[in-house]
């Protein structure tokens, strides 16, 4: 349920009876020739609402800007800081808690986003202590992405652009991918990209870090799945806490 779609007059019962919100967070930044610059965004929304549906929830709009530091410098990325970042989410699950919400789901769609919302998590932690608040960034995928996957990963860590976030779309968000224009690009990361700042124009002019020509819906389909199940059964365990 969208909750920018209610009225005032309504909200506050539907709120005592949900008691979950989920903020969908992603990033405005290049995702390479074949996906748009908002697909952290389509991913954290369409995630979400699939969430909602399973636990009875609030699903709020959607916050589209987040942390590229990395990838400031692509034509159509734009970047804010972590300090704005989380800022901006603790006042907002301040205002959530003060409207009777008792647990914050944030469904990340970006990577980049992780210190904010952590931090986000922790500053709430003290402010609103009975505000239960849990930062998802697709848990618990490990084990399939290395089953389906036909290239390896570019990076321990992320994946952009590539085999994996290119299913993702076409599994969430089709409508929004040119498989036409789709490239193999498989750079070499330096391990100092690691432990120093690094943007990613010293590595690639693509922003592709992989085979997306090899995406697939049903690939995305089973990760994506998987993510759900997991976030679902985080989500209801922690229901299950509240009195």
């Amino acid at each position: 349920m969208k909750f920018q779609h209610e009225n005032s007059y309504e909200v506050a019962e539907k709120i005592k009876e949900k008691k979950v919100a989920i903020l969908p967070v992603g990033a405005v930044e290049a995702h390479g020739p074949h996906l748009p610059l908002g697909t952290d965004n389509f991913l954290a929304e369409r995630l979400s609402e699939k969430v909602a549906e399973r636990v009875d929830a609030f699903v709020l709009p959607t916050l589209p800007y987040g942390q590229v530091w990395s990838l400031k410098n692509f034509p159509g990325s734009i970047n804010v800081s972590n300090e704005s970042l989380t800022n901006i989410l603790v006042d907002i699950g301040e205002s959530l808690f003060r409207q009777g919400f008792q647990i914050f789901a944030l469904v990340n769609g970006h990577l980049g986003n992780a210190v904010a919302l952590k931090e986000a998590a922790r500053k709430l932690y003290e402010t609103c202590p009975k505000l239960k608040v849990m930062y998802l960034f697709y848990p618990g995928i490990n084990k399939v992405v290395n089953e389906v996957r036909e290239t390896p990963s570019s990076h321990g860590t992320y994946f952009h652009a590539c085999e994996i976030e290119t299913s993702f779309m076409l599994y969430l968000a089709l409508e929004y991918v040119e498989m036409g224009k789709a490239i193999c690009d498989i750079p070499v990361i330096p391990l100092s990209a690691d432990v120093t700042p690094t943007p990613w124009e010293e590595f690639t002019q693509s922003a592709v870090l992989g085979d997306a020509t090899l995406a697939t819906k049903e690939k995305g389909e089973k990760i994506i799945e998987t993510s759900l199940d997991n976030i679902v059964k985080l989500i209801e365990e922690v229901k299950g806490t509240i009195k």
